[in-house]
């Protein structure tokens, strides 16, 4: 794999609260995100890895891989193809080597990167995914343009993110359960209510399936498509470099 460092940007508040809001939670992550969605998670990041299983021949790319759940599903997707996972958190990293050991998985390569300055030579991959990335990004459009520069032309880009229903009646219910109910598990379970406040507030601040859609487009993907799950609160993004 070719590697070429990239100079990391100048300091950003919001990364950096990132970082430390994902260091404090690291520990309780799984945990968290299978209380939070019934355990459907992982149904999900098995139609994300699907969705990039048809890419080119070479290496994938796993954004903000987190404990590597996306990076084990993309490796069951693709069984020959090699991933690496990337993550600014070292206590996320920490987890997923853990669960690598465990799993005996010996294919998936583990790294600290910063989403918006990948250590990477252009075209370096045949597929690059993230799950419940985006919304974190202090410059989400730099970050789109990141995942298509490393991606070699032909090769896919795919992204799940959660996201408000916006149907009458099951948007304010979603609300009340999103906005009063995760931020009291998080507090019992993760022991850290502000996370899981953060959570909410960050869905609520982040753009429609539609304009990330677009979005995706303005970074250079072409035949960009979606698609929701999770009655409305999920959309699984995928385009072409």
């Amino acid at each position: 794999m070719s590697v070429t460092p990239v100079a990391p940007g100048p300091p950003r508040g919001k990364a950096e609260a990132v970082r430390a809001m994902f260091t404090r939670i690291a520990g309780r992550y799984d945990l968290m995100n299978s209380l939070m969605t019934g355990g459907r998670h992982h149904a999900w990041r098995r139609l994300t890895a699907a969705a990039v299983a048809g890419a080119p021949p070479g290496l994938a790319l796993d954004l903000a891989t987190g404990t590597g759940d996306l990076a084990l599903a993309v490796r069951a997707a693709a069984p020959g193809r090699v991933v690496v996972g990337a993550d600014f958190s070292e206590a996320m990293l920490g987890q997923a080597r853990a669960k690598l050991r465990a799993r005996g998985e010996r294919a998936v390569t583990l790294l600290a990167a910063d989403a918006l300055a990948l250590p990477f030579a252009d075209k370096t991959f045949a597929c690059v995914t993230s799950a419940f990335l985006l919304r974190n990004l202090a410059d989400l459009a730099a970050g789109l343009e990141e995942m298509r520069r490393v991606t070699m032309p032909g090769g896919r880009v795919a992204a799940l993110e959660i996201t408000r229903p916006g149907v009458p009646g099951w948007d304010a219910i979603f609300g009340v359960y999103f906005n009063r109910v995760v931020p009291l598990i998080g507090a019992v379970v993760a022991r850290d209510r502000a996370a899981y406040t953060y959570l909410p507030q960050s869905v609520e601040r982040f753009v429609t399936p539609r304009e990330l859609a677009e979005l995706m487009r303005r970074a250079g993907l072409s035949d960009v498509r979606h698609r929701r799950l999770g009655l409305g609160t999920i959309a699984i993004h995928v385009g072409t470099a």
